[in-house]
């Protein structure tokens, strides 16, 4: 008899555990409190723009191989688009001065000794900065560990850093960014192009996973929400789940995989540690059409916007830590970020275009060295419990294929360990 698992949330490390379940062959019952799937990483129409938009501007780099094995499992590899070099366009809003660093597709990092390819004012040898992250002890921030100051950093390091972690970089733990520079920048070019989901996030992540689960049988309860669980000492288990019309008794080979927020889990598993604090994330639309030949994405400097998104019939800009901001009125807000793009791409100031502001207080986890200790594993004291989520123990800042690397993990961990006895 297969294996049965509950899988509860459906976000992203939800559904990638739900998926990685069913291509093993276990039975999955998926529970998901909301009436939509997809959790932070969602799509929805904004009756306000006439568009649909993204919960968030999340960028996937070509190294993140977790992230596209799971596009590819759910036939939704060519969701994700992005230029075929490696390249980043920046945009000093204070200068207006422009410059693109291209980096070479190999693993030797021939990009750095051409004028033409790397950051200005930077020589070869400004890279080496970068070194001691590669030997980060735990416990230290970026600051402490390398040097946060300079061209090298100004223009390429911060800004990539800051979209990736969504906390100001020299703040964060060396030894989670020190692990995403080693599977990108240090992998090479092929390691780094920027993707993004053409069509949304829904059309990327969440819809053809559902699509997928429910052909493969699997069970959807969505409005689903997880009130309690019942425990057993002896063996120490999950014994049943209580939801708020039913409540569900667990069989030998029966397990749980619980992919919620860390405050929802550790609301329902007794002395679960997860972490305390949380970053920020703002987004900013613009119903505008791009200009011809606009690159997909944009780094923008010395302003309040960092990252500038091209879609068709709209602009998005991203606002990374974005806590400082959030008692800011949102008028205000899509004011002072539109003059900056249409700065940054010769676009007229006025009228301003119809706006949308999305913000997220407490979106992900805030990448901080004394957080990071607090990050669970996937096992739990309970054999048939186990937990996925971005803010886990994935050895990666909160982000997609750490989500979805941790739903695959927790999938993979309760299928490998041998069949209860009855």
């Amino acid at each position: 008899m297969p294996k049965l698992v509950h899988v509860v949330g459906a976000g992203v490390a939800g559904l990638a555990a739900a998926v990685q379940l069913q291509r093993r062959g276990a039975r999955v019952v998926l529970h998901e409190a909301q009436d939509h799937a997809g959790g932070r990483c969602r799509s929805y129409y904004d009756a306000k723009l006439g568009a649909t938009l993204d919960s968030g501007n999340h960028i996937v780099l070509s190294a993140n191989a977790a992230t596209l094995n799971y596009t590819r499992a759910i036939g939704a590899a060519d969701e994700l688009v992005g230029p075929t070099q490696s390249e980043y366009p920046f945009v000093d809003l204070a200068t207006l001065a422009r410059w693109t660093v291209r980096l070479s597709p190999g693993r030797l990092p021939w990009w750095i000794f051409d004028a033409h390819a790397r950051v200005p004012n930077t020589g070869p040898t400004d890279y080496l900065s970068l070194v001691p992250l590669l030997f980060a002890k735990p416990g230290r921030s970026v600051a402490q560990t390398m040097r946060c100051q300079g061209p090298l950093w100004d223009r390429l390091l911060r800004p990539l850093l800051h979209v990736l972690l969504n906390l100001e970089p020299g703040d964060a733990s060396a030894e989670l960014t020190g692990a995403l520079v080693r599977e990108t920048l240090l992998a090479g070019g092929l390691a780094c192009r920027p993707l993004v989901a053409r069509n949304g996030l829904g059309s990327a992540f969440v819809d053809p996973a559902l699509r997928l689960l429910q052909h493969g049988g699997a069970t959807i309860r969505l409005g689903s929400r997880l009130r309690d669980i019942t425990f057993a000492a002896d063996p120490a288990r999950v014994q049943a789940l209580h939801f708020a019309d039913d409540s569900i008794a667990l069989g030998a080979n029966e397990a749980v995989i619980l992919a919620l927020p860390p405050d929802a889990a550790t609301a329902l598993v007794p002395g679960l540690r997860a972490p305390t604090r949380f970053a920020a994330a703002l987004n900013v639309h613009f119903a505008v059409e791009p200009p011809f030949g606009l690159p997909q994405s944009t780094a923008l400097l010395n302003g309040t916007a960092e990252w500038l998104f091209a879609f068709d019939e709209r602009l998005s800009v991203t606002l990374n830590g974005a806590e400082r901001l959030v008692d800011t009125p949102h008028d205000a807000l899509a004011a002072t970020v539109w003059a900056e793009v249409a700065r940054a791409v010769n676009l007229p100031l006025a009228p301003l275009p119809r706006w949308q502001v999305m913000m997220e207080p407490r979106a992900m986890f805030a990448a901080l060295p004394a957080q990071e200790t607090l990050r669970a594993g996937t096992r739990t004291r309970w054999n048939n419990l186990l937990l996925a989520g971005d803010w886990t123990a994935t050895g990666l800042p909160a982000m997609l294929e750490g989500a979805i690397r941790s739903g695959q993990k927790a999938a993979d961990t309760f299928l490998n360990q041998p069949m209860e006895r009855r």
